[in-house]
Formats: structure tokens, C-alpha cells, sequence
């Protein structure tokens, strides 16, 4: 029997990736994304996985909305396997100069819609006798760069989200890991480069980003998917409450430069 997953964020960025590693696995995915155009070409994309692909548009900070989404997905099947939390807003500001509804909508987007999912997805899960939960963090939540203070804080409370729940549903053999990548070629992440380029390009800034990581670039999306697939298998069944970082050696670097 096929597994059910649903993928937020699902139609472009790292939910692309993740949706494509959970179809190539046998899973039926359904996709859930604000963005109908996204959805849309997305779909198209994967119109060769027939239907085991499938798009909702979701405003996944919404309770309602969610809640009739996941319900949706639930009944139609009976039963939800996977829910990959991936989708997710960059905002930049100090703790002086961020407004409080910047503050609020980055919290909304990160965080609650992770709490959400989890909430109405976890009954579904039961009836599937265990399942899997995988929150897309940051390496941000570790150490983070100046000017992120909504956003770090958000992925640091992804981390604490992440092992709540698995410690609350152990039990049950529903598992919940966070994944913490660092810089991955993705839309949202060309757009950061875009709003930093008034004097260099594009490209040459993904270029300074990529070379910073030890192992000499960024992430691909198929590069979280791949553990995306792996923390979703069986092959992952004792792992609940982790959480992974996937940086390309980044966060073992002490940023002093010793002298010749």
C-alpha cells in the first residue's frame, strides 16, 4: 500500500525536492503550497507520477485551513503516513528594528503552521499505527548571521517544537526529526541574493554563499530530499527527536583566520 504524505511548501524549493524523493520512493504525495501557479507547473512536473501527485492551496498559518486540508487528505485516504513541514518565509531585522507584525507573521509561518500540521495530521497517523513528522530548522537556530532575529528565533523554537512531539508520541511510533540546513540554491534564497545585489550580481553572491561551506557549495534541493526520504523510511524507525544538520561542514568552522 502506497504511503500518504503531505508536503508543505511543496511546489517549489525544498518541498520540491522532498515531494520528488517521497514519489520516486512509491509514496502518493499531496502538495500544499499558497502559491497556485506554483502548484500548478508543479504538478505538471510531476504529471508522470500520475496520481500519486496531487496540490492543495493551503494557507498553512491558518487553523482552518489547515485543518479542512489535512481532514481532506485524511478521509479521502484513510490514514496519513508523512507530513514534511518545509514550507517557510525569510525575514531580515534586529530586535530593535523588527516590527512586531514582521515578528508575528514569521512566527505564524515558521512555526505554528509545524504545530498545526501536526495537530490534525497526528489523529490520522494513529489510524496508520505510526508515522513521520519532518521539520524543515536551520542551522540558523545554532549560530546565526546579524539582522535575522525573527527568523532564527523561529527555527531555534522549531527545534524545541520538534522534540516535543516526539517525546508525546513516541509511544505511538509517530516520529518527529528537524533537519537543519544551511545555505540551499533555492527561490527564496535567490531572492535574499537579489535584495543584497545592488552592486554585484546574483550569481556572484550565490557564488561568496556556496563557497563559504567547506565542501565548496550550497545545497541542492535534492540534497535535503534525500534525507527527507530517509528520516520518512523505516530505515529511520529508533530516530525521533533529532535533529540534523546538513551544512557541508559550515558549522565546523571557528571564523577566526589564524595568521601564516
Amino acid at each position: 500500500m502506497s504511503k500518504i504524505a503531505i508536503v508543505t511548501g511543496g511546489a517549489k524549493g525544498i518541498g520540491y525536492g522532498s515531494t520528488k524523493r517521497l514519489l520516486d520512493d512509491g509514496a502518493t504525495v499531496v502538495m500544499f503550497d499558497l502559491d497556485e501557479v506554483g502548484l500548478a507547473k508543479a504538478q505538471k512536473e510531476f504529471a508522470g507520477y500520475g496520481t500519486h501527485i496531487s496540490g492543495m492551496k493551503v494557507d498553512i498559518s491558518s487553523d482552518s485551513q489547515v485543518k479542512d486540508a489535512i481532514e481532506s487528505v485524511g478521509n479521502k485516504y484513510g490514514h496519513i503516513d508523512y507530513v514534511v513541514n518545509c514550507a517557510g518565509i525569510q525575514t531580515y531585522g534586529t530586535a530593535v528594528d523588527t516590527s512586531e507584525e514582521t515578528w508575528d507573521k514569521t512566527f505564524d509561518v515558521n512555526v505554528k503552521s509545524m504545530y498545526l500540521t501536526s495537530k490534525y495530521a497526528i489523529p490520522f497517523m494513529r489510524k496508520a499505527k505510526g508515522g513521520s513528522i519532518v521539520n524543515i530548522s536551520s542551522v540558523q537556530s545554532l549560530a546565526n548571521q546579524k539582522g535575522v532575529v525573527a527568523y532564527a528565533a523561529s527555527k531555534g523554537a522549531i527545534n524545541s517544537l520538534t522534540r516535543a512531539i516526539a517525546i508525546d508520541h513516541a509511544a505511538e511510533q509517530i516520529r518527529c526529526n528537524a533537519i537543519l540546513p544551511a545555505s540551499v540554491d533555492t527561490p527564496m534564497l535567490r531572492a535574499s541574493a537579489r535584495a543584497f545585489s545592488s552592486t554585484r550580481s546574483e550569481e556572484d553572491i550565490l557564488q561568496e554563499w556556496g563557497s563559504s561551506h567547506p565542501i565548496g557549495r550550497m545545497a541542492t534541493i535534492h540534497d535535503i530530499g534525500e534525507l527527507v526520504g530517509f528520516l520518512c523510511s523505516d530505515k529511520a524507525s529508533f530516530i525521533t527527536g533529532s535533529s540534523y544538520v546538513i551544512d557541508g561542514g559550515l558549522m565546523t568552522q571557528v571564523p577566526v583566520i589564524l595568521p601564516e
